[in-house]
C-alpha cells in the first residue's frame, strides 16, 4: 500500500545542481544551505575537502567545511544505517547515520521548503 512516502533518497536527488550557499554551525549541529534547502547534521559529520579529511568538531573541520560554499553539488550516496553523502567533484560531506554515532533518535534532516526554485519539489526528510 502506498501512504506517499517518499523514498529516502529522493531528497538528497534534489539537490544535485544545487549549490551551496552557507555552512551554518548552530550550537550543536552542523547544516548546509541550497539557498532555501537545508541538509541538517544533527550527527557529527565527517568528509574530504580535496585531499583534506575531517571530523567535524576537531580540529581544523569547521575553517575546512567552510570551502564547501559555492560548490555545487553533482551526486549523493545513501548507505542505510552507515551514512548520507553529497559530493561536489572530489569533495565530500557525509552525515554518519549509525546508532552509535546520534545523540538523539535522529541523525540527520533534509527540509525543502515549497518556495524553494525547485520546480515545485518540497518536503522534509529524515534520517
Amino acid at each position: 500500500m502506498d501512504y506517499g512516502v517518499p523514498p529516502l533518497d529522493e531528497g538528497l536527488s534534489l539537490l544535485v545542481g544545487r549549490e551551496v550557499s552557507a555552512v551554518c554551525f548552530v550550537r550543536d549541529y552542523v547544516e548546509l544551505h541550497f539557498d532555501g534547502a537545508i541538509l541538517r547534521a544533527l550527527a557529527n559529520p565527517f568528509g574530504l575537502y580535496g585531499c583534506w579529511s575531517w571530523r567535524f568538531p576537531h580540529g581544523n573541520a569547521p575553517v575546512v567545511m567552510r570551502h564547501y560554499i559555492g560548490r555545487v553539488i553533482d551526486d549523493y550516496e545513501l548507505v542505510p544505517t552507515r551514512f548520507l553523502a553529497v559530493d561536489s567533484g572530489e569533495h565530500r560531506f557525509a552525515i554518519p547515520l549509525g546508532e552509535d554515532s546520534r545523540v538523539g533518535p535522529e541523525a540527520a534532516h533534509l527540509v525543502i521548503p515549497e518556495d524553494a526554485a525547485d520546480g515545485g519539489q518540497h518536503g522534509m526528510w529524515i534520517w
